[in-house]
């Protein structure tokens, strides 16, 4: 189960957010996401987990508790979003 992880400590790293969710299974990874320009932390991230059973555990137990000294939010990743094919935001330029 993939698992969205927000309101992260700017100092938190990815082997950090790894090791808080091995307390609860099997992490398959662990991943900061990191500002393409800055290099620096977006304060969110995701963790993959083997086992979905261990994951609700994970989601429900950490959700809402301190990290790192930040209250974080935990919840399961939803899917991206489909893009439009155009690769224009979906504007048509067909119409003129």
């Amino acid at each position: 189960m993939n698992i969205f992880v927000s309101r992260l400590n700017f100092k938190t790293t990815d082997e950090g957010l790894k090791d808080l969710f091995a307390n609860y299974g099997e992490v398959t990874s662990a991943k900061i996401i990191n500002d393409r320009e800055s290099g620096r932390s977006r304060g969110f991230g995701f963790v993959e987990m083997a086992d979905d059973e261990e994951a609700k555990k994970a989601i429900d137990e950490l959700n809402g508790k301190e990290f790192d000294g930040r209250e974080i939010v935990v919840a399961e990743a939803r899917p991206r979003p489909e893009h439009s094919q155009r690769g224009n935001g979906g504007y048509s330029h067909d119409r003129y």
